[in-house]
């Protein structure tokens, strides 16, 4: 059995196989290969995009999504092994992922860190564990990493620009209010440098270089693919001729669970925002976002109704991209 947790997991083969059959799906929609299916989709946190394009895409495909929200319409659950649950939980992962697997053909999960102990967090535990109870294939529908928003960002690029190999790609930290997930940071570091593209990870200090294990897995992917991966802290010289500019706001992981302290860091980087005049710099690039994104915070209304900006499109090749996800676990991939 083979669950998608991390695109770490899967090869640049079985990738390139799902983003096929996302093309294909995205030429015909509707088909009736998951008929009698169904998926069980667990939100510690909250979605627009994820679920919407789930319980669509498994409609789409003839089968059935049972939404929860553990905590809110459904019992709360403890992840932790051993523990006395004498908190707030009302249930254990262990059953929950039991009896889950026994109604449904397939579980996802979103579960963000809890921004308190980046040194547990950094193992991804909570889907884990459902990954270890369930008798079923398990989806990531976002813990530390965003897989499915990888292959929507792939799939993108690969309609926009053809083959992605050597094509520059800048990973743009932007200013937010408060400290994010690095999520989907981390996981456009590591579909970009699998597909063999030349990335420049531009933050504005060492504090907001990723987590090393995201970090060295970029690094063997380049000597895989070919591609390069470099960080810079220079906003000029990392715009310069790149073809893809994706941004996304996250927090500073050595004031990780600490966000009063990571605030004297952030202040002061407003200037990082995605802008006209930092477009003009590059190669004609494309700019997209995972959405949702605050419009003159982290991008300018200019850059987000621009014709490079391509965040709706990556947000639409969610639906396409989850429902290979979907039919490739389940054995209905043509």
């Amino acid at each position: 059995m083979q669950n998608f947790l991390s695109t770490t997991d899967w090869s640049r083969d079985q990738l390139d196989g799902l983003l096929r059959l996302a093309g294909e799906l995205k030429q015909q929609p509707m088909n009736g290969s998951l008929k009698g299916k169904s998926i069980a989709l667990l939100f510690l946190n909250p979605s627009m995009r994820t679920r919407t394009s789930f319980e669509l895409g498994m409609q789409q495909l003839g089968g059935i999504a049972i939404v929860l929200q553990p905590g809110k319409d459904a019992w709360g659950v403890e992840f932790r092994p051993g523990v006395v649950m004498d908190g707030d939980a009302e249930e254990h992962i262990a059953e929950v992922a039991g009896v889950l697997s026994r109604y449904c053909d397939l579980i996802g999960l979103r579960a963000f860190p809890g921004f308190k102990d980046w040194s547990n967090d950094r193992t991804d535990s909570v889907i884990r564990a459902l990954a270890q109870h369930a008798s079923v294939p398990v989806i990531n529908m976002e813990t530390i990493v965003h897989p499915c928003q990888e292959l929507a960002l792939m799939l993108t690029l690969q309609e926009k620009l053809g083959d992605t190999a050597r094509r520059k790609m800048v990973l743009t930290w932007t200013w937010h209010p408060r400290p994010l997930n690095t999520a989907v940071a981390n996981s456009a570091l590591l579909i970009a440098t699998k597909f063999g593209m030349d990335v420049t990870l531009l933050c504005p200090e060492p504090a907001y270089v990723l987590d090393e294990q995201f970090m060295e897995a970029a690094e063997t992917n380049v000597q895989d693919s070919g591609g390069s991966l470099q960080v810079s802290h220079d906003i000029e010289s990392a715009y310069a001729g790149a073809e893809v500019v994706y941004a996304k706001s996250w927090g500073a992981l050595p004031f990780y669970g600490n966000p009063e302290a990571e605030w004297a860091l952030r202040h002061k980087y407003r200037h990082f925002i995605v802008d006209e005049k930092k477009m003009a710099l590059t190669n004609n690039a494309l700019f997209s976002h995972c959405l949702p994104l605050r419009r003159n915070i982290k991008a300018t209304d200019a850059v987000m109704d621009s014709e490079y900006c391509v965040a709706l499109d990556e947000a639409e090749n969610r639906l396409h991209v989850q429902k290979a996800v979907m039919m490739t676990l389940l054995g209905a991939a043509k």
